[in-house]
């Protein structure tokens, strides 16, 4: 595999921007190597600026649920930027946006449109902090919410990539107010609610964990964290940055038919633009400025053409789920890449860890189950890591990282399946060889 230019254009990227990169998972640390550049993408593919081809199941970490270059959401950004880039100012499509998450996602009645993930979960904390006027937040060890100071707390992705177990520039005064308990540990919730009720505003949550790799909810744990929390006047805070509109039009409350107070959005709802959103009970909500005290606001906010890409794409997945159903045929999808890798698996005697949830999945080098940070924590990721280059060799790009999630798309076929699985077999035999 050719990177004579990938290799020249990071070279030159270390002397200027930390890492070589604009976000530490793509420097391939804990893979090693040198990350390709990509030049351009199409459908289910990208193709790097040495002219490899992949056959791409990162998706851009999540948000392009209709692959790259989907046509409908390029003309119509093509028609937004013939009208302006920014404005400051209310425009008609960022609330045909809201409207459109408001009707789709039941628990947000009313919403507040932001410019990232982080931006989102961020602001959903300090709206919880005011409305209750308590101090505290309860997160999950490995779970990852952005890079927000209290968020830097036992985190998954990047963070679980590089092993950072804290971060300079935090004061311990900040990460205090975090308290962490494992993912999908009711009895260790119950403790700590016992013990903070008092002063803990939310507790803030992946429905599926999917920066630790994908780890889906225990039965009955979503619906015992909604119990408790409303026992105690606690908000239920759900980070659906990756799976809203990845799981269903609904999210992933409306999957497991658990009702958050706020919801955070991100991801899908760009359309592959900066996007972020929080939203929930209206009354909580009211507590926003201009509405209410609780201070939050942004320059981008609403831009008009982050927020045409995502309203594009929110029309073309509810048009794909008339037709097709097209939550069922991801799920089947899904299902057939899943069933492919268990069937390498047993062909090679090898035992790993395959978690997945609908679309998503993640292929844990460890044997046992994984069902919190710290089993996933297990993971060989140093095979991982050769596992990742024998794949990208065979044109199959994959996150550079174990604590990440495998992608499948609307655009994805079963041809597209079967690329990967011979890919697949071929890599994890290299992968363990002695």
């Amino acid at each position: 595999m050719d990177q004579t230019r990938s290799r020249a254009l990071f070279a030159e990227a270390l002397r200027c921007i930390p890492g070589g990169v604009n976000s530490p998972v793509r420097a391939f640390g804990s893979v090693g190597g040198t990350p390709p550049f990509i030049e351009r993408g199409a459908g289910a593919r990208l193709w790097d600026v040495d002219g490899n081809e992949y056959l791409d199941f990162v998706a851009s970490w999540g948000p392009l649920i209709l692959g790259h270059a989907y046509p409908p959401v390029i003309r119509r950004l093509e028609e937004a930027l013939g009208k302006g880039t920014s404005f400051g100012a209310p425009v008609a499509v960022e609330l045909a946006l809201a409207q459109a998450i408001c009707r789709l996602v039941p628990s947000v009645e009313k919403i507040r449109l932001v410019s990232s993930g982080t931006e989102a979960t961020m602001s959903a904390i300090r709206l919880a902090r005011g409305f209750t006027g308590r101090r505290k937040i309860l997160k999950f060890e490995g779970c990852y919410h952005g890079h927000a100071d209290a968020f830097l707390v036992k985190a998954g992705s990047g963070v679980a990539t590089l092993g950072i177990p804290g971060c300079p520039g935090i004061p311990a005064e900040v990460s205090g107010l975090t308290l962490t308990v494992p993912y999908n540990d009711a009895a260790a919730v119950a403790d700590m609610v016992r013990r903070e009720a008092a002063d803990l505003a939310c507790v803030i949550v992946e429905p599926v964990a999917a920066n630790m790799g994908v780890v889906p909810p225990a039965d009955g744990f979503l619906p015992f964290l909604r119990e408790i929390t409303a026992a105690h006047g606690i908000l239920l805070v759900f980070d659906e940055v990756i799976t809203g509109f990845r799981l269903g039009l609904g999210g992933a409350q409306t999957h497991y038919g658990v009702t958050p107070d706020l919801t955070t959005l991100g991801k899908i709802i760009g359309g592959g633009l900066p996007v972020g959103a929080y939203g929930g009970r209206s009354d909580v909500m009211a507590h926003v400025a201009p509405e209410g005290p609780v201070y939050q606001a942004g320059t981008l906010s609403g831009n008009p053409l982050a927020v045409t890409a995502g309203l594009a794409t929110l029309e073309a997945l509810e048009q794909m789920e008339r037709d097709e159903g097209l939550y069922a045929r991801l799920a089947r999808l899904g299902d057939h890449l899943a069933d492919g890798i268990r069937r390498d698996l047993e062909r090679l005697n090898l035992r790993l860890t395959l978690n997945t949830a609908g679309s998503m999945a993640t292929l844990f080098f460890t044997d046992g189950a994984v069902r919190d940070f710290a089993s996933a924590a297990r993971s060989d990721t140093q095979r991982y890591g050769r596992y990742f280059w024998e794949m990208l060799r065979r044109g199959i790009y994959l996150a550079p990282s174990q604590f990440e999630a495998c992608f499948v798309s609307a655009v994805h076929t079963e041809a597209d399946l079967e690329l990967f699985l011979r890919a697949n077999y071929e890599a994890l035999k290299v992968a363990f060889e002695k």
